[in-house]
């Protein structure tokens, strides 16, 4: 199968390389501004059409190069088609952000070790960091149309990286590992061997706290220094919690190695889910980046050779994984334990999740090679 994942590269270029970068993505902006206007009024999607109406003025008034034309006609187009097909109101598209969409080998490509980049005063060089990402450049992986972005001061290629890879079967799997994730536990794993493996939630939840205390604080003063700062907070936020994620689903998908089947929850509506949350602890819960860590599991253990299936996450912290009993009352939320009532196992109300995910990843295999 195909994966795709997008690889975020530093380029570096010098003071000079600098400004042609930011003339460029302005001009960008101001043309993806310009033709969003013109199709928001004529609500034309057409690419001939809309090539006709703007084309013109993009090169002749905003000095955009034939093909950055191009572009800003597909990035417009394309942003309203996602409007359209995601059921929202026909509302006017900005651009604010310096953006720039480059397609391989006509806008960007490697040469000597360098990206060359067109920009409005012809194609500079400039030199870029991978940082673990050195594996996305050994001639295996696919480049993909990149997107140019000047954030923090700095300049950064988001490349999407396509590579075939064999999906590991279900005849070559050796082990199964149920993954239950929460707030207590970031994630806590069972394996077939009996052994468990936990990714402590606490400190994580801590802080998390404490940013929902300084945007409260923020959002009440209310000044646009104080907004700007929230974005910063929230900008902050974003990536930390990633990193995090990112380090367990590596520490996860390199213990337990290939040909693993890794069983997680199908967490789809749990936004729906949280609603019933208490509201002091809504923001903490919701803002919880579950689908983004079952994400980085997912293309992971693809890359490793393993595999990964959602289950229903119905009754997984309610069912004892002994003798099958279900009950509400088998687990304490507020201790974070869990007690059959009928056999009197007991177990950390998490781990028992990751049994029970771990128990049907067992009934997948045994379903899937009967079936033959």
């Amino acid at each position: 199968m195909q994966m795709t994942i997008t690889a975020k590269i530093k380029i570096n270029p010098t003071s000079e390389q600098i400004e042609w970068l930011k003339s460029t993505l302005d001009a960008y902006r101001t043309g993806c501004n310009y033709v969003s206007s013109l199709v928001f009024e004529t609500k034309q999607l057409a690419q001939a059409k809309v090539h006709k109406m703007t084309y013109g003025t993009l090169r002749s008034v905003y000095f955009l190069r034939s093909q950055m034309a191009q572009s800003v006609m597909k990035t417009v187009i394309a942003r309203y088609q996602s409007l359209k097909s995601n059921g929202h109101d026909w509302t006017k598209v900005m651009f604010k952000k310096p953006e720039y969409d480059l397609v391989w080998n006509r806008d960007y490509s490697l040469t000597q070790g360098l990206f060359s980049i067109n920009t409005l005063r012809g194609r500079v060089k400039v030199p870029f960091e991978t940082k673990g990402m050195e594996q996305y450049f050994d001639g295996t992986w696919s480049f993909g149309t990149a997107k140019l972005v000047n954030k923090y001061r700095k300049f950064f290629l988001h490349i999407p990286m396509t590579k075939k890879i064999p999906e590991a079967s279900e005849y070559t799997i050796n082990q199964v590992v149920g993954i239950d994730m929460g707030m207590n536990f970031v994630a806590v794993s069972y394996d077939s061997q009996g052994k468990s493996l936990f990714f402590n939630g606490r400190s994580i939840k801590d802080k998390r706290s404490n940013y929902k205390h300084m945007r409260k604080q923020l959002q009440q003063v209310g000044t646009a220094s104080a907004r700007r700062k929230l974005k910063r907070i929230g900008e902050r936020e974003n990536r930390w919690m990633s990193d995090i994620n990112h380090q367990v689903s590596k520490a996860l998908v390199e213990r337990y190695g290939a040909n693993t089947l890794f069983v997680v929850e199908d967490l789809m509506g749990v936004r729906q889910a949280i609603e019933r949350v208490k509201i002091k602890d809504r923001y903490e819960t919701v803002s919880w980046a579950f689908y983004q860590l079952r994400q980085m599991i997912e293309y992971k253990a693809l890359m490793a050779g393993s595999k990964v299936i959602a289950v229903s996450p119905r009754y997984t912290s309610q069912t004892c994984p002994k003798c099958g009993h279900t009950e509400k009352a088998n687990r304490n939320r507020k201790n974070h334990t869990f007690c059959c009532k009928t056999c009197e196992y007991k177990s950390n109300d998490d781990r028992i999740g990751a049994m029970n995910l771990q128990r049907k990843g067992i009934e997948y295999i045994a379903e899937v090679t009967t079936q033959v």
